[in-house]
């Protein structure tokens, strides 16, 4: 039994095109990445400060996101506009203490070494 279409839909719009051409149906799909509060912490840095914190964060896990923390009470912005500075700060902090105690078992310099090359995404946006 061959389900027939609801009221106000088109028998084409379930089925894929035939024909080679993709129906236009005006829809506009927004992606929107929703950050944790770490994550959303990073700061936007200058790009020479966020490739050294990327190659601090590779050779010894933490390093980088710890200087990174300091640049917030310097005035680098984020994606928490609403936190405190303070907040912010000890938000890299804790990111950062998670990496060094968490680097023994590779988990940490993974994270770290992302968390770095997530610097230096944000820094190319910033600049």
């Amino acid at each position: 039994m061959d389900p027939s279409p609801k009221e106000g839909e088109s028998a084409a719009a379930g089925e894929p095109s035939r024909g080679g051409a993709a129906p236009s149906s005006g829809v506009v799909v927004q992606v929107r990445e929703k950050k944790g509060p770490l994550r959303a912490a990073i700061p936007y840095m200058p790009f020479p400060v966020a490739i050294i914190c990327l190659f601090l964060n590779t050779f010894v896990p933490g390093l980088g996101t710890f200087v990174s923390a300091f640049t917030v009470l310097c005035g680098a912005r984020t994606d928490l506009p609403d936190k405190h500075m303070c907040c912010v700060f000890w938000l890299n902090i804790a990111a950062a203490l998670i990496q060094i105690l968490t680097a023994i078992v590779m988990v940490g310099w993974i994270m770290s070494i992302f968390w770095g090359m997530d610097m230096v995404i944000l820094a190319s946006k910033y600049s």
